[in-house]
């Protein structure tokens, strides 16, 4: 299946394919997508290599998506065309796999600081670990539960919500000057959530 760069035309029924259209090669003949019988596909751009994989493993029918690049001369895969059904099913299945990980760093976050409040544990394994972020909740680490990770997720916590760094930072105080002037802040909360609550 080809991302076109140029105009075409459908063989079969004349329709004018648009640059950005789809358009199937079939003994040489451009089809679109309907005259193909591959409009009951959707298209998953490329980027999230699990959630591809689990979608045309659900799809009994799909197709790679190319498009001509001109700079490297060759054609560079884009996405995969696949069943509405299958799609919605890896999706379910990342879905659930992003709440596992949410629910058990609330739960290792809790551990390193029992003193740290449910509903905040809760809101900083939620924050950390939504996908495609780039947060440490995302690293290899954070979904290791690695302790490292899961301070240094707690400590932005804090930064953010609980010291005046926000605001420092509005006033166009630098990055690392705003941290030194809130430090003292972020380990006093830090103490206390290490404390076991009696």
């Amino acid at each position: 299946m080809f991302d076109i760069l140029r105009e075409s035309k459908c063989a079969d029924c004349g329709k004018e394919l648009l640059r950005g259209d789809f358009l199937f090669m079939e003994g040489g003949r451009p089809l679109c997508l309907t005259c193909a019988d591959l409009d009951h596909l959707v298209y998953l751009p490329s980027g999230d290599t699990a959630l591809t994989r689990r979608a045309r493993k659900h799809s009994t029918l799909s197709a790679v998506v190319v498009r001509f690049s001109r700079s490297r001369k060759r054609y560079e895969r884009q996405g995969v065309l696949v069943e509405e059904s299958a799609l919605q099913q890896a999706e379910i299945y990342r879905d659930k796999q992003d709440q596992v990980l949410a629910t058990r760093m609330t739960e290792s976050i809790r551990r390193l600081f029992p003193g740290c409040p449910s509903e905040e544990a809760q809101a900083i394994a939620a924050h950390t670990s939504v996908r495609g972020s780039g947060r440490v909740g995302r690293t290899a680490s954070g979904q290791a539960l690695e302790e490292e990770a899961l301070r240094a997720a707690v400590v932005a916590a804090i930064r953010h919500r609980y010291t005046k760094y926000d605001r420092l930072l509005m006033r166009g105080l630098g990055r690392k000057d705003a941290r030194d002037a809130v430090r003292d802040d972020i380990d006093r909360v830090l103490e206390c959530w290490r404390r076991t609550p009696t």
